[in-house]
């Protein structure tokens, strides 16, 4: 894979402050993240993204098949506010895409805040 086929780091970065390495079906979706290929973001800003995978490069994590979300991250902000949520999402066993949501108006949150506001959850 070249490297601008690669995911931007911020979306690099955000996945590996949720998979937890101790998890196991984390500790597979992580064995993804260097074949991931960035298909969109969405066009809002919010810095949700969406990923393509070959199959054939990697194995899939043994998942619920009953969810398509695999984990999950409350952001909270230096004021201890929660404006909002990052998801992380699969299909079959791989991953699919990285969503940052807003749980109101007053605050919606980018990647850029859920990677600062993520640190301070930890």
């Amino acid at each position: 894979m070249s490297e601008s086929e690669r995911l931007p780091a911020d979306v690099t970065d955000a996945l590996e402050m949720i998979l937890e390495p101790g998890d196991p079906v984390h500790a597979a979706l992580r064995e993804q993240v260097p074949h991931l290929r960035l298909h969109s973001r969405c066009t809002c800003g919010c810095g949700t993204a969406y990923f393509e995978i070959d199959t054939e490069t990697v194995e899939p994590a043994p998942i619920n098949p009953g969810s398509p979300v695999v984990a999950a991250a409350p952001l909270v902000t230096e004021d201890g506010e929660c404006p909002g949520e990052v998801l992380v999402f699969s299909y079959g066993g791989y991953l699919t895409s990285l969503e940052v949501c807003s749980w109101g108006e007053d605050i919606e949150p980018t990647l850029a805040d859920a990677r600062r506001w993520l640190r301070s959850y930890d």
